[in-house]
């Protein structure tokens, strides 16, 4: 591996590094104080804008634990952010002589690539807002891996508030990537958010269906499930049918518990009646050789009286952040044999040639940010044309689009917007908004 590179999104690395990653962890783990010179002379910061225990506390221990040194600022109101810094600056003192990688949690959405932009050492996301969190998606990862030994063809359930845990969207997109397949039984208007669900039908073609999960017993719940099948070789011997559309669900290698994240909930929602695992719940046969996992910390959602029974592995699982981040940051500062291919360049990103934001997340630092955070996007696609803030991957809203300096906007699948080139499009919500700009929709 040559140059620097960030861990913004779990799409950052591919396949082959992930399996690499997880063997290092392995080795890691076989003897955590045997590997304290790896990353001597190292330093690595802690900037979290948010509370963490196990991020922050692993992060730490396994830099220690490689030989590296720690800064922290674990407590951002009482740093220069109460002065009025601004995040890119805050990231370009702290990356200057401070310390060679930084590892950031932050609220707003898109944070992380925002600072690595203005970082001259790597950067690790450890959680931004509802986006993603791709570090504890590896530990997720490599626990699977660990308990199951494969993931691919893995049928997951993915419990309790999936519109707002950045935990379960980052580990929808990497399951998807290794060929998993999800089954989806969310709180009732905790739904998976249709972005995450467009952009798995996009990506992966895959298609969520109705599922029928009374085979789990009282896990199911009340809520409506869904069942996304995603490509891979395993799929016709694990489910061979379907009645009318509706999938049902036989047996499953992994439940993933959510705790309820009333923290970022909107006017409306609410976590009464949260459903809780207990050993009743987890009475079923098709749950017999189901792991249970949970990123922590848990609330109410699965009861104390089940942590005994030998599938509840989430203990384990938050040890395992130590190992796996010990091989991120060995791999991150080049102190890591990895001879695996690495992702594909991303999109060119271009800025936004309108006035404001065209970003429809109010949650993006694009907009939470006042000031060092130009709007800016990449395009996705032409057939047809398709784009998304460059911070938070959030799909542009637009009904139309036009060109820099000229006076025509067209659909977004016609062959005029095909020839638009990408670093000049400008996008409108409707036509009122593209008539108040000067063209005619």
């Amino acid at each position: 591996m040559s140059g620097m590179r960030h861990l913004v999104s779990i799409d950052d690395l591919s396949i082959g590094e992930l399996n690499q990653l997880f063997e290092h962890a392995r080795h890691f783990s076989e003897n955590l104080r045997d590997s304290t010179g790896a990353c001597r002379g190292f330093i690595a910061a802690s900037i979290f804008y948010e509370p963490s225990t196990r991020t922050r506390l692993s992060f730490e221990s396994a830099m220690l634990r490689l030989g590296g040194g720690v800064v922290t600022a674990a407590d951002m109101s009482t740093s220069s952010v109460a002065k009025g810094e601004s995040l890119a600056d805050t990231v370009r003192v702290v990356s200057g002589a401070y310390a060679d990688i930084l590892v950031l949690r932050h609220p707003s959405e898109g944070a992380a690539r925002l600072a690595a932009k203005y970082s001259t050492v790597p950067v690790i996301n450890a959680g931004d807002g509802a986006n993603e969190h791709p570090t504890q998606t590896l530990c997720d990862l490599y626990t699977l891996w660990i308990e199951k030994g494969r993931i691919e063809g893995l049928d997951v359930v993915l419990f309790g508030d999936l519109r707002y845990s950045r935990t379960i969207h980052s580990f929808v997109y990497a399951l998807a990537r290794f060929g998993a397949n999800l089954v989806c039984i969310p709180h009732k208007g905790l739904e998976l958010p249709d972005y995450v669900l467009k952009r798995l039908h996009e990506e992966f073609g895959a298609s969520p269906q109705a599922a029928d999960v009374s085979r789990l017993g009282e896990l199911a719940g009340s809520s409506g499930a869904t069942y996304i099948e995603l490509p891979g070789p395993q799929r016709s011997q694990l489910h061979p049918e379907s009645d009318r559309g509706v999938h049902l669900v036989r047996r499953v290698d992994a439940i993933y518990m959510t705790r309820p994240q009333t923290e970022r909930f909107a006017d409306g929602d609410s976590d009464l009646d949260y459903v809780s695992l207990n050993p009743e719940s987890m009475a079923s046969e098709a749950l017999s050789d189901a792991v249970v996992m949970h990123p922590l910390p848990r609330r109410d959602e699965i009861c104390p009286d089940f942590d005994a029974d030998p599938r509840a592995i989430y203990f384990d699982q938050a040890a395992r952040g130590v190992p796996i981040r010990m091989a991120i940051l060995g791999m991150l500062l080049g102190q890591l044999d990895f001879d695996a291919d690495p992702t594909e360049p991303k999109q060119a990103e271009h800025s936004v040639n309108q006035p404001g934001n065209p970003c429809p997340n109010q949650g993006c630092v694009s907009h939470t940010e006042l000031r060092q955070v130009p709007p800016c996007y990449r395009v996705l696609g032409d057939s047809p044309v398709r784009a998304a803030c460059a911070y938070c991957s959030r799909a542009l809203e637009a009904a139309l689009v036009g060109e820099l300096g000229q006076e025509q906007a067209f659909c977004p699948d016609s062959p005029k917007a095909r020839q638009i080139p990408v670093e000049r499009l400008v996008f409108f919500r409707g036509p009122q908004e593209a008539l108040a700009a000067g063209y005619t929709a």
